[in-house]
């Protein structure tokens, strides 16, 4: 059942960095934006401005226009101050319509851009990285934390800054022009500011924890639905709907606990100013009726604090945004902020040139030289102080015990891990000292549990093939991969090699998923093939097949096969023994089963779990028991 962590226990770890801190590190992403940004900013500062000024007129109406012109039947003031009043607000409009063209476009670009670089960066971070890290946790960052920060480029940011700005300027001119009702008003302000400071650190932590939640039930659904075979096969649906319940639940529960935080402080932020303005009324009138201030004035008050109002309740929401991105800042540069130890070379070594039949010129020489390997987290290395060398052209069976470190030192020919100590060589130059393309490109693998995409059988074994082949090329050596690796069943797919094959495969059985893989590997024409047991789901017919055509068509080419079957080492040219993660014995099948008492053990051992776990091997007593019986006589 799918396994994820409690997000509840993580660390915050940018949590001593300032909001500001971490908005700031989006620079190198909104660079190009920035002068369509500003001018949205320009625009929504005149807008605000605008709306500001629409008291002013209506102070100058009131005791200008509206007492005096009615009084002597002079109607002309009065209309040009609702002339006024319309320019203004058409202005306002005008302005904030300005604004909203300004930035909705570099706000998608820079979501597009920042979402390509996640992507890139995910695709060059090392197998160790995605080891560690659930998909949905990287899946939520790449979705919804840059979707929520386009959302507060485009609004956020700018709404944060003009309402800041009203506000400021909107005390100032109820000070200036109010009197007493200005800091009335401004004695309003104080509890305001405390609230909103105490409500950013709280509300910090409750996002960061919900946009985590976030992440962890993404992660449940993706396993569940790519482990959807087997949560059917043992019955295990109602547990994986009552761990997603739990999760969606605890999900609710933070979401709830943000709403109420958020509502607390917008409660307040709408009670507090009308409550000093319902104060500062009484107060405007007893000054009114003491002829201290005039009613043009009183109503220019009235007509500020309520262009006012408004930003200042919008204050919570614009808060709330602004947090919510820092958190999705934050999340985004966890990931984009991790470093790959599998770098290029500044200066890259040249690989020597290959010319296939020249003899020393076949390339594919491979040597492990002295190489230790332990994992980040490990106590004891994997591989200790391992010396083997894979002569060009001939296929190696790796053999061991589980555990003996046969598939890690599968990864490090072709840099999927980098070696703690010692040194691995290809064609004479060390892996390190090379591109990771220039390395991929003399070296391919198939792993045991192969790995496909939503796309056709074409896409599919085409994909490690360069673009610069022509079509010619591309399609001779699909037809010869396939044939190789004995898929001749693309041939009954409803559309052939253009059939597109569902996720990850899995509307394929298992050793047609497997014969893909390998013939995506094949395609690629390597110099160096490695092979983890990439033929386990086939019957001993078809791998003898398939490694016959693979001697044919890649006779140049070296192979280091990780062998889980006695047949598998038996179509080997040598065999080399891993022990306790070092190599013990190398030589022939027959050289070590006659000398080599550990490698016999591993020879009935796996021919042990051969009869007893494959399906394509006949029972004893049965009347194929001569195939087994014919295996044996080939093993010994």
């Amino acid at each position: 059942m799918p396994q994820t962590a409690d997000s509840s226990n993580r660390s915050d770890p940018s949590s001593e960095r300032s909001t500001f801190a971490s908005i700031r590190r989006l620079h190198p992403y909104v660079r190009t934006a920035l002068p369509r940004l500003a001018g949205g900013l320009v625009a929504s500062l005149g807008a605000s401005l605008m709306a500001l000024a629409i008291p002013a007129v209506l102070r100058w109406v009131t005791d200008g226009p509206l007492t005096e012109g009615v009084r002597e039947h002079d109607w002309s003031g009065l209309a040009w101050s609702v002339v006024l009043i319309a320019v203004l607000g058409v202005g306002e409009a005008g302005l904030i319509l300005l604004r909203r063209t300004l930035v909705m476009f570099p706000g998608t670009r820079v979501e597009a851009g920042m979402r390509m670089a996640l992507f890139t960066h995910l695709q060059d971070l090392p197998i160790a990285f995605h080891d560690r890290w659930p998909g949905g946790q990287l899946l939520s960052r790449i979705m919804g934390d840059l979707g929520l920060l386009r959302r507060w480029l485009v609004f956020g940011i700018l709404q944060l800054v003009v309402s800041v700005v009203t506000i400021i300027v909107g005390v100032a001119l109820l000070v200036a022009t109010g009197g007493w009702l200005g800091i009335i008003f401004l004695c309003g302000s104080i509890p305001v500011t405390i609230l909103a400071f105490r409500f950013s650190s709280r509300y910090r932590k409750i996002s960061r924890l919900s946009q985590d939640q976030s992440g962890d039930l993404a992660t449940t659904v993706e396993e569940s639905v790519h482990g959807i075979r087997v949560l059917k096969a043992f019955g295990r649906g109602p547990d994986a709907l009552d761990q997603f319940t739990d999760q969606a639940e605890g999900l609710r529960e933070t979401e709830i606990r943000k709403a109420t935080t958020d509502a607390g402080l917008t409660t307040a932020l709408r009670t507090i100013p009308e409550v000093t303005q319902a104060v500062a009324l009484v107060v405007g009138a007893y000054l009114v009726a003491q002829g201290d201030m005039t009613l043009g004035a009183l109503v220019a008050f009235f007509a500020t604090a309520q262009v006012i109002n408004g930003p200042v309740v919008d204050l919570g929401m614009t808060l709330s945004m602004t947090l919510n991105a820092r958190t999705a800042v934050d999340r985004y540069f966890e990931v984009m902020e991790t470093e790959n130890p599998l770098t290029d070379p500044a200066t890259p070594a040249d690989l020597p040139a290959v010319t296939p039949g020249v003899a020393g010129q076949a390339g594919g020489h491979v040597v492990f030289r002295d190489v230790t390997f332990r994992y980040d987290d490990a106590v004891r290395p994997v591989l200790d102080h391992v010396d083997l060398e894979l002569p060009p052209g001939t296929t190696t069976a790796l053999v061991g015990l589980t555990g003996s470190g046969k598939s890690t030192l599968a990864m490090l020919p072709p840099r999927l891990f980098d070696v703690t100590d010692g040194v691995v060589e290809v064609d004479g130059v060390d892996v390190r000292d090379l591109t990771r393309a220039q390395v991929r490109e003399r070296v391919a693998v198939a792993f045991e549990d192969p790995t496909l995409f939503s796309a056709s059988v074409r896409e599919n074994v085409l994909l490690g093939v360069p673009d610069t082949l022509s079509a010619a090329e591309r399609e001779a050596l699909l037809t010869q991969a396939l044939e190789v690796a004995q898929a001749q069943f693309v041939a009954e797919l409803p559309e052939g090699v253009d059939t597109r094959i569902g996720e990850e495969g899995l509307s394929l059985s298992g050793g047609q998923r497997q014969r893909l893989a390998l013939a995506r590997a094949i395609a690629a024409r390597p110099r160096v093939l490695v092979l983890d047991d990439p033929l386990s789901a086939l019957d001993v017919t078809t791998e003898e097949a398939v490694t016959a055509r693979l001697r044919d068509v890649l006779d140049a080419t070296t192979t280091l096969v990780i062998a889980h079957r006695p047949s598998t080492v038996a179509l080997a040219d040598r065999v080399a023994v891993l022990q306790g993660g070092r190599v013990t014995a190398v030589g022939t099948h027959h050289d070590l089963l006659a000398s080599d008492p550990h490698y016999r053990y591993i020879i009935s051992s796996l021919e042990d779990d051969y009869v007893a776990n494959d399906p394509h091997c006949p029972a004893p007593g049965s009347s194929d028991q001569h195939t087994s019986d014919q295996s044996q006589e080939a093993l010994s």
